[in-house]
């Protein structure tokens, strides 16, 4: 019997998993009714990730607005943006079925506590980590513009939906040390304010010295919290996370030639946050530098740096949709430089 999957939050990232699941599964998207009307009219079109075009009709793709529609799921795939994780929690909560399992494959560090507290008693949560950027390109077209495999905490609840994401050609890794795959990801998204700030391409602004020593300011204060925390940073790239400040540093044409995987990045991808807002909607930055912010606090610790750029998306929010300022990459090195020495 195929298995049945539902994906709460039905933006981006979920509507790319869930049309490159179509095919081997019974999926059910779960978003907003513009984004699903247009689903129910067009289908997907996905593209990038090193794979062929693929057009998934509309007929493949079960739809809904409401969150009934993940009733007689065997999994619940939750992207939502983390600001939204215990609403939608509380929305589709009732309609789980006893063995179905909920899986966050959304940024930030806490979404599988938050998800284990608000849904019913006993409902198996995993947490999960998407590696890479997808971008709608145009309505209904959603493009891959980075590499990476996906990764799921390695238990046996997890086995059919790691089984089902290979057979639809999705690279996936079952990880025994997800907490600390988490923190990993989050050092990477910290990225994100940075990129939509420039709004740049990702492969112009990391090719660019000066946006990358904002990022190494960024993650040099989260890796000290990190160590606060008691926590080390998983591996997920070619070199460990102590080392990559140090990396991002590089003159430009030292990091092209020591960091070319780094720079293996679609022409067309850009970040989440970016496109939150083009589009003039709220970001996740709280989940990102905010949480930095949030842990240093904890510890007795300061992140100047990542607070200032927390403040900084915030006056690009308030600008509104695609009037957000765009910062040199010396203009915002600057402007960092002065929070970390205030």
């Amino acid at each position: 019997m195929s298995l049945k999957i539902a994906v709460f939050g039905a933006g981006s990232i979920g509507c790319h998993l869930g049309g490159a699941l179509a095919a081997e599964c019974e999926v059910t998207l779960v978003g907003r009714p513009a984004a699903m009307d247009g689903v129910r009219e067009r289908g997907l079109r996905l593209t990038g990730g090193g794979r062929p075009t693929a057009r998934v009709e509309p007929g493949l793709l079960r739809t809904a607005t409401e969150a009934a529609g993940v009733s007689g799921a065997d999994f619940v795939l939750v992207t939502v943006k983390s600001r939204d994780t215990r609403a939608a929690a509380e929305e589709f909560g009732p309609y789980l079925g006893a063995g179905t399992v909920v899986v966050s494959l959304q940024n930030g560090l806490r979404n599988p506590d938050v998800l284990r507290a608000a849904l019913p008693e006993g409902t198996a949560v995993l947490a999960g980590m998407v590696p890479y950027n997808v971008l709608q390109t145009e309505p209904g077209t959603f493009h891959q513009g980075t590499a990476g495999a996906l990764m799921v905490d390695d238990v046996p609840e997890a086995r059919p939906l790691v089984a089902a994401l290979r057979r639809a050609g999705l690279a996936v890794e079952p990880r025994g040390d997800m907490r600390a795959v988490r923190y990993a990801k989050l050092l990477m998204n910290l990225n994100n304010a940075v990129n939509a700030l420039s709004g740049l391409p990702l492969r112009e602004q990391l090719g660019t010295r000066a946006y990358r020593r904002c990022l190494a300011l960024c993650q040099e204060e989260a890796l000290a919290v990190f160590r606060a925390e008691g926590v080390a940073p998983a591996r997920l790239g070619p070199v460990p996370a102590r080392v990559t400040p140090l990396l991002l540093r590089l003159p430009d044409a030292v990091f092209r030639r020591v960091a070319a995987a780094s720079l293996r990045v679609d022409a067309q991808a850009r970040s989440s946050m970016w496109e939150d807002l083009e589009r003039g909607r709220p970001t996740e930055v709280d989940s990102l530098q905010g949480e930095v912010v949030a842990l240093a606090g904890r510890h007795g610790l300061t992140a100047p740096v990542n607070a200032r750029l927390v403040g900084l998306v915030r006056e690009a929010e308030a600008a509104g949709a695609g009037r957000a300022r765009r910062w040199t990459g010396p203009e915002l090195y600057a402007e960092l430089r002065e929070a970390a020495s205030g």
